[in-house]
């Protein structure tokens, strides 16, 4: 494994900017998630890395090395796509063993064995070797398809929204799995989605993207707690965060910069209103089983929060709505205080 690191890298498609001056470091042995809507340049990093894109500017450096001038042959990464592009005439044990019969490794028969199975029993797929590709489960290819990358051991793994297409149970599974190999083999590993579950379940640190930009990179805690900015904090909250304008409901806390605040669950305080004053309406709530989403309307404005399932609102039930440490933002989105 090797540290990985982008510096000032800049590229064009034509008339479009889709990175913009991007600096990163992915440390030996992190995971980190860059995570953004499409379009905002995540796709493209990793084609950068590759070597299957060239910056117009910057450095891509791996170990130490700059790799700017190598063919994505010589960079040493291994990349798990979308889809799962396996060989369909081919069992799971030619699919795992292809990468490593390729001329420039000159492997023997013993090693690559080995590596074939290692691999296997380490993304439980050992009990189908012997099946074709085609004879397998969405999950099941896709372990295939992640053990493929594997048995390379390459500097970096190279990982395009990899989930996205298995079913939200599979998905959730192969979340756990995910995280458990690579804290496994200490791997190094760059994973890009739009999923926000994906991101905060497994990634050391969030790098959060906008427009081929690098809004803010920490960990999932700051970056949840401690958003630069309103776009980075609805990136991640479900519900998302609410961003209601000064005024809507008190708040004598509020710094005198701020003109929206932003409030998630933990930042809201909601009970039957008393003595006649209310702030707001129950408009209608989802039961989950668990718990409820409640949704009340103050004014023309609408706040979603979570309640839980025993909460004694109803529909209909007039509420005295209180802030509880929110954050606060400028008239440019700006969170006062800055990022963490």
């Amino acid at each position: 494994m090797a540290e990985v690191t982008m510096r000032g890298v800049v590229k064009r498609f034509k008339d479009k900017l889709a990175i913009k001056g991007l600096d990163l470091t992915i440390a030996d042995g992190e995971f980190v998630v860059l995570l953004g809507p499409t379009g905002a340049g995540k796709t493209t990093t990793l084609r950068l890395i590759a070597g299957l894109e060239r910056p117009e500017q910057g450095i891509v450096s791996m170990g130490g090395q700059d790799v700017g001038g190598l063919p994505p042959s010589a960079r040493d990464v291994a990349f798990v796509f979308q889809q799962y592009s396996l060989y369909p005439h081919l069992s799971v044990y030619e699919n795992l063993a292809f990468p490593l019969r390729s001329p420039a490794r000159q492997m023997d028969k013993v090693e690559i064995d080995r590596r074939v199975r290692e691999t296997a029993r380490t993304v439980r797929i050992d009990h189908k070797l012997d099946n074709r590709a085609t004879r397998l489960s969405g999950g099941e290819m896709q372990r295939v398809a992640i053990g493929r990358a594997m048995v390379r051991q390459p500097a970096i793994y190279l990982m395009d929204e990899p989930l996205s297409s298995l079913d939200a149970k599979l998905r959730a599974e192969m979340r756990l799995e995910l995280k458990r190999i690579q804290q496994d083999l200490g791997a190094t590993l760059l994973y890009v989605t739009h999923d926000q579950i994906e991101a905060m379940t497994m990634a050391d640190r969030i790098g959060i993207l906008k427009e081929g930009e690098l809004i803010q990179i920490g960990t999932p805690r700051e970056i949840y707690t401690t958003p630069r900015n309103t776009h980075v904090a609805t990136r991640l909250g479900q519900p998302a965060i609410n961003l209601l304008p000064r005024g809507l409901i008190p708040d004598a806390d509020a710094a005198a910069a701020a003109q929206t605040i932003g409030a998630r669950t933990e930042h809201l305080v909601i009970a039957k209103a008393t003595n006649g004053h209310s702030d707001g309406v129950v408009d209608w709530i989802e039961h989950l089983g668990d718990q409820n989403h409640l949704h009340v309307r103050v004014g023309e404005r609408k706040i979603i929060t979570l309640a839980p399932a025993d909460s004694p609102l109803a529909a209909g039930d007039q509420v005295a709505i209180r802030y509880k440490d929110p954050l606060y933002f400028d008239a440019n989105g700006d969170r006062l205080g800055g990022a963490s």
